[in-house]
């Protein structure tokens, strides 16, 4: 989301009282149900009272909620709903069947991977690459279901020659690695709900050291996000238990994809290289 409210959001953010930031992190998140939802599904939705929406309206310069509500129904593209939460799954899948789940979830994903495809999201994309290609090093690290897209950065970025190395957490010996972090690094975190406070710390040690941050993250409000010098937003909500971590990893796959280009031959003889000592180990 990118238009002056959300600008406004963003910057007081801090300063709101607890159950207002959920509010704001709700608007801030859902641009398209801010827009075509009534307020007190918003906040059954967000989990919050009615009028902490109306209240933040207000502290944002707004007479009600209506006239917040109208702001963003001027500014968001139009985007088809999902229109199965996560409570209504049993049901669903009783009174349609397994085909309606599935179409719902591929209609989610469909969303958004298409919102990596938005202007905005290409130029953080191509920064990420530069500052990638700039980089001394490539620190990657991701925990839990964020751990796979981390995986492939430096799984992938290491067969194109780019010099990543992966923070596991496992027995600490990723951390060693950090301390020789400097300005000229940079730090891929992939974190979405819930935080990952040991993520945090590395991010935290890193950003200490001069590395600069790119976040893969699933809210604009995200902590990471503060300390980042690149967000890339990345959705999770599908009508699951369980979020999605597939738009992170086609944000990884697109990142891999404009380093790989901006190597050009250097990417090609490294992938060859690479083939050669597979085959002379008889790796299958």
């Amino acid at each position: 989301m990118d238009f002056p409210v959300a600008s406004v959001i963003k910057e007081s953010y801090e300063r709101f009282p607890r159950q207002m930031k959920v509010a704001a992190r709700w608007l801030v998140d859902h641009p398209t149900e801010v827009a075509l939802l009534s307020m007190r599904e918003q906040a059954r939705r967000a989990r919050v009272p009615p009028a902490t929406l109306t209240r933040l309206a207000q502290r944002l310069g707004f007479d009600g909620f209506d006239k917040l509500k109208e702001v963003f129904a001027d500014s968001i593209r139009e985007r088809p709903q999902n229109h199965a939460g996560r409570e209504e799954l049993f049901a669903r899948r009783k009174a349609e069947g397994d085909g309606a789940i599935i179409g719902d979830t591929i209609d989610a994903l469909h969303i958004h991977l298409s919102d990596l495809a938005q202007p905005s999201t290409i130029a953080a994309l191509a920064a990420a690459a530069d500052l990638m290609m700039e980089a001394r090093k490539i620190f990657c690290i991701g925990l839990r279901s964020s751990f796979p897209a981390a995986h492939l950065m430096y799984h992938v970025g290491s067969l194109i020659g780019s010099p990543t190395t992966l923070i596991d957490g496992v027995w600490g010996a990723g951390n060693d690695a950090l301390l020789s972090a400097c300005r000229r690094d940079v730090l891929l975190v992939v974190i979405v709900r819930p935080y990952s406070r040991y993520t945090m710390q590395v991010a935290e040690f890193a950003a200490s050291r001069g590395a600069k941050l790119v976040a893969l993250t699933d809210s604009e409000l995200s902590p990471i996000a503060k300390l980042s010098e690149i967000v890339i937003r990345v959705r999770t909500e599908v009508p699951s238990f369980l979020h999605t971590m597939t738009p992170a990893f086609a944000a990884v796959e697109c990142l891999i994809e404009l380093i790989a280009a901006r190597r050009g031959s250097c990417a090609l003889q490294a992938l060859a290289a690479n083939e050669a000592q597979l085959a002379a180990l008889d790796t299958k």
